[in-house]
């Protein structure tokens, strides 16, 4: 067993004399440093994968009785995550060969545009994504290439975001996070409101993301009925914090839901009337409610808790548990 994964280890391994070949007498830290070896790699790499792609293209085409056979190569400039690098992409005598890797007209190769994405994401904006491009690759992308790249993206979002859902969810967690974003050439928190769907399958899956300037409950009841216009006809368990109105917003688009109050919100508001020193305890007590197999054993846990120390340091606590407890109990 040793002895296969030694030799395993060596097949991995680049020899000394294939280094020796591909640095040419070069000093292996400036190779590095420049950076121009990986991409002469990648380039052969790439036009092999585009040979491959050629040499199955004539052999189906010769399958079917063509004479088709290769004729010479184009040069073709195209950027990578890298910079610019020139293929020699191989053409048929025919000019029925049609690549995959790179496609004919694509002057991107793939990782490119997730590269743009990226620092589009960030918050950067178009010409400062090219100015990055430009500091880190030496390559020269004008504003409007990276707006092509990321209004495709856009194309994308909007058509995720309008796809058609599950005719029943089996939950739905509706909440929201705080994340950065450029908003009016400036970078602000923003919150940003979400759906997350658990089929009857088990699977869970983000419904929607929406960016809303306020929180209220009319502002979830036009997600949930966007939600019901894309097909979902039941909810059958829907997550929520304690939002006013939220419930009631529910049953307006879904009368059969079943409302169970967020019980990460509820622990978190409890522990926030509680001191540094004892959250961990007072924790530890809550986890007994929440935890509880059956209703029963819940309540039984609540009356422990209000008869325990805890409620007499901290009586708050209980009294939000017994005032939430129909959006626990669920």
């Amino acid at each position: 067993m040793a002895n296969k994964q030694q030799e395993q280890e060596q097949q991995q391994r680049v020899s000394e004399a294939m280094l020796d070949e591909l640095l040419a007498g070069r000093d292996a830290r400036e190779v590095y440093d420049s950076g121009d070896l990986f991409r002469d790699l990648k380039k052969a790499l790439v036009e092999r994968i585009l040979d491959a792609e050629m040499d199955v293209h004539l052999e189906g085409e010769r399958a079917r009785g063509e004479s088709n056979r290769r004729n010479g190569h184009n040069r073709k400039r195209v950027l990578s995550g890298d910079g610019e690098m020139e293929l020699e992409a191989p053409r048929d005598r025919d000019g029925t060969f049609e690549p995959l890797f790179v496609e004919k007209y694509r002057r991107r190769l793939p990782g490119f545009d997730e590269r743009v994405i990226s620092l589009y994401a960030k918050g950067l904006s178009t010409r400062e994504i090219g100015k990055e491009i430009m500091e880190a690759y030496g390559v020269e992308v004008s504003a409007e290439l990276v707006s092509k790249v990321t209004d495709a993206v856009h194309g994308e979002i909007r058509e995720w975001q309008s796809r058609p859902l599950e005719e029943v969810y089996a939950i739905v967690y509706l909440d929201a996070i705080r994340v950065k974003m450029r908003d009016e050439g400036i970078v602000r928190n923003k919150a940003v409101y979400l759906a997350i769907g658990v089929t009857c399958r088990g699977h869970r899956e983000v419904l929607g993301m929406w960016i809303e300037r306020t929180e209220g409950a009319r502002f979830w009841l036009g997600v949930l009925n966007e939600i019901k216009s894309r097909g979902t006809k039941d909810i059958l368990i829907a997550v929520v914090d304690g939002l006013t109105g939220f419930p009631e917003a529910i049953g307006t688009a879904f009368p059969e839901t079943v409302v169970q109050g967020c019980v990460v919100h509820l622990v978190r508001a409890s522990l926030a009337r509680v001191s540094y020193k004892d959250r961990r305890p007072v924790a530890s007590a809550l986890r007994g409610i929440y935890g509880a197999a059956t209703v029963e054993q819940a309540e039984a846990a609540l009356d422990e808790f209000e008869s325990g120390e805890w409620n007499e340091k901290y009586p708050a606590v209980a009294k939000s548990w017994r005032t939430n407890w129909e959006r626990v109990i669920p």
